[in-house]
């Protein structure tokens, strides 16, 4: 007789069937793994759109539903890519059209093979108990490598820089970073399942199992949301140890990308130009005078005395805290924040001790010459920092200092509070990535830090974006992109500590270590499947 699909002869194999069907149901998971990749950019920093991201992660859960290890890879390092395409984007503006969209394209590729990989290990742990839970632990235990490799890790882009505000953000004072992205990852996922549980019609199991697994998965999607609400309360932002009035000053630069490289001089006369008017505005009772001036990263040059700054800072009659580029005695070079006395000049200062790669410092030289002019220049390598003085003290103020790309990090804000900060300062140099989103995604991590820490943060930016943010993650006041400005605010200086400083990195490493034992839970169930088939199998045979 013929053989056909529907008619197949005994023990054919039905894998024809399945190959005319997979193009149209792979392009169609492939659709919804990019539409919620894209979605999961959208709701990130300037966009006010939290919420959208733990329905982007849903809808990751349900491209991966029913997916083995190899299809899972594909659709995670999908939805990767089309996340960190456009969140990156401010690297054209950094680079500029002689590089060309490479150096963009390859960090998007590196950084969505994270994805990738959590997509595929999410499929090991999907048929134990609370799977959307060990499916969350995993996504969010991938951030922890990415912070460390490659050339010292990249963490732009973790999930819970995507909350600023919103729901899930107090929790950040409970477990920092790792629990609010875990938050609202399981939230996603959890709807997912929910989503799935409704739709799925077989009748696989049983009617009691099926409702207590709907009812998890529904608790899965709320409990998270309702117990960053129910924190709300429990964010301090009152004065525990008086308030200062910090003036930070944006001296504006010109937007020229990696051009700015030249013209170091010109940063100083601009952030001087502007101190000067700032002190004219104080004078002339306009602004109230400053307990504490806030000058933004490498803002000037210092490898010996300056009187200009000296005479400039006893004008103001208030202490300075100075960010320069500090010439050591062998001519290496330190990003570094200097406390500046009116009456005795430059004293104890803070090194940054997490270089950007290929901006501050030059990795693999010989490989990188073939994509950075920087080599070609002969360029020194910055020296980073060693954690000295992370908490300095001025106008009688405990003020913790982490630098610019050092947001993004969770241990430079935690180790100054732990040091005794009262507040917390960002001096930052974003004018090299021209009027992009850039700024702002790197303030929505300074708004995560004064909640995790509950401290007020001070961000002063060489062309923007400068801002007072309170404890809670408000923004009180800030300045615009490429404009030559200043602010004024009062800020209280706060004491406490929160659980997340308390706990520190055990957070991370704990959830890193639970998403491990899923791993291997999973593996565990799936080695045990497989022999328990085979042994049926067998016995079916004999």
């Amino acid at each position: 007789m013929a053989v056909t699909v529907a008619d197949p002869e005994p023990g054919a194999s039905h894998k024809p069937a399945r190959t005319r069907r997979f193009p149209r149901m792979g392009l169609l998971r492939l659709a919804a793994a990019l539409v919620s990749g894209f979605a999961y950019y959208l709701s990130f920093a300037p966009r006010p759109l939290w919420w959208l991201a733990p329905l982007a992660f849903a809808g990751f859960a349900l491209v991966l539903r029913g997916r083995g290890f190899r299809g899972a890879f594909g659709y995670g390092f999908a939805f990767g890519f089309v996340f960190f395409l456009p969140l990156l984007t401010w690297l054209l503006d950094f680079l500029g059209p002689d590089f060309g969209p490479w150096p963009w394209l390859g960090l998007s590729f590196a950084l969505a093979l994270y994805y990738g990989l959590a997509g595929g290990l999410i499929t090991w742990v999907s048929r134990l108990p609370l799977a959307p839970l060990w499916g969350a632990l995993i996504f969010i235990a991938m951030e922890t490598p990415r912070a460390w490799f490659p050339f010292g890790g990249f963490p732009w882009g973790r999930v819970a820089f995507s909350q600023p505000e919103g729901a899930f953000l107090p929790l950040a004072s409970i477990g920092g970073a790792p629990l609010v992205g875990l938050a609202v990852v399981l939230s996603g996922f959890c709807l997912a399942a929910f989503a799935g549980r409704l739709w799925d019609a077989r009748g696989a199991l049983r009617p009691a199992l099926r409702a207590r697994r709907t009812v998890l998965a529904a608790l899965g999607t709320v409990l998270p949301v309702v117990a960053g609400l129910a924190l709300w309360p429990t964010i301090g932002t009152a004065a525990q140890d008086g308030e200062r009035t910090i003036a930070t000053v944006q001296g504006n630069a010109p937007n020229i990308g990696l051009a700015l490289q030249g013209e170091r001089d010109l940063l100083r006369r601009n952030t001087l130009a502007e101190s000067e008017r700032l002190l004219d505005a104080i004078h002339a009772g306009k602004v109230p005078k400053p307990d504490l001036v806030l000058w933004p990263e490498s803002a000037t040059t210092v490898e010996g005395p300056d009187p200009q700054v000296d005479q400039l800072v006893a004008n103001f009659g208030v202490p300075a805290l100075v960010g320069a580029l500090y010439v050591l005695p062998d001519r290496h070079i330190q990003n570094s924040v200097i406390v500046w006395d009116p009456r005795t000049g430059p004293g104890r200062r803070y090194a940054k001790q997490q270089l950007v790669p290929f901006g501050e410092y030059v990795p693999a030289r010989k490989l990188a010459a073939l994509v950075t002019p920087f080599v070609d220049q002969e360029t020194v390598d910055m020296v980073p920092g060693d954690g000295a003085n992370q908490t300095l003290t001025a106008a009688g103020t405990k003020v913790g200092v982490f630098v610019c790309y050092e947001a993004a990090f969770d241990y430079p804000a935690r180790d100054a509070v732990r040091d005794g900060a009262e507040v917390l300062v960002v001096p930052t140099n974003n004018a090299w990535y021209g009027e992009s989103e850039m700024s702002v995604q790197q303030l929505a991590m300074s708004r995560l830090r004064a909640v995790e820490h509950s401290r007020p943060v001070v961000v002063s930016a060489v062309s923007g974006v400068s801002a007072v943010v309170a404890p809670d993650g408000t923004i009180t006041s800030s300045t615009g992109l490429f404009t030559a400005d200043s602010l004024v605010g009062r800020v209280p200086l706060r004491t406490q500590t929160t659980l997340s400083d308390r706990l520190g990195a055990w957070t991370e490493y704990g959830l890193l270590a639970l998403a491990i034992a899923g791993v291997a839970g999973g593996l565990v169930l799936r080695f045990r499947t497989r022999r328990t088939s085979a042994g049926t199998a067998g016995d079916t045979a004999d």
